[in-house]
């Protein structure tokens, strides 16, 4: 057995005892290799679970362990109508802005839905299915983006896997695009009509 079958083994070991997710560098600690040599390791790992219900699910931070593609539409339907009752409607919605739109801030979510979603997007973020990040263009305030455990657990290894992903991102830009831009300031949110939202709930 070779030195990286050994670590890739470890690495599919760590996931599932940890809890599925892990960030690439901690995992490369935990196998015991260093971060720049874990790409081969993961794999490994990859292929080994090919013959099973199990694949990994990689981004440039972390690396979870994920349902496979041939698994993933029965494990979603039961998963959808547990989260259902769980988060409702509500966050049901925001999971799919964050999903098929990409990393949005509270305000761009707000807009979308056209109603206030502090406290769905509090429950989400408690739930580990949505995370925050600095905005990039704005630091004065965050973008919500699903988490790996989301991807997970929806089966799908990008988001790009999910169920009619283009044709969702295309009716969301068109819809944006015909309602018109809006202009945020500090977490404030300004519609045509003058209406605002909050600031951000988890600032």
């Amino acid at each position: 057995m070779s030195d990286t079958d050994t670590l890739a083994r470890r690495a599919i070991a760590f996931l599932f005892v940890e809890g599925g997710t892990l960030s690439r560098t901690k995992l490369a600690h935990l196998v015991g290799c260093a971060a720049g040599e874990l790409a081969p390791v993961l794999a490994q790992a990859a292929e080994k679970l090919a013959a099973t219900g199990l694949t990994l699910v990689e981004t440039p931070t972390h690396v979870a362990l994920a349902t496979a593609p041939d698994t993933a539409p029965a494990v979603r339907d039961v998963l959808m109508k547990e989260l259902s009752r769980d988060i409702g409607d509500a966050g049901l919605e925001v999971l799919s802005i964050v999903l098929y739109r990409g990393p949005s801030s509270r305000a761009q979510i707000d807009y979308i839905r056209g109603v206030n979603t502090s406290s769905t997007i509090r429950t989400l973020l408690s739930r580990g299915l949505i995370e925050r990040a600095g905005n990039p263009e704005d630091g004065r305030e965050h973008l919500y983006r699903a988490t790996p455990e989301l991807l997970a657990h929806l089966g799908v290894t990008k988001v790009e896997d999910l169920p009619e992903y283009g044709i969702m991102r295309r009716d969301l830009a068109s819809f944006e695009e015909s309602q018109g831009s809006f202009v945020t300031h500090h977490g404030t949110t300004t519609t045509g009509t003058g209406d605002t939202a909050d600031a951000d709930p988890s600032a």
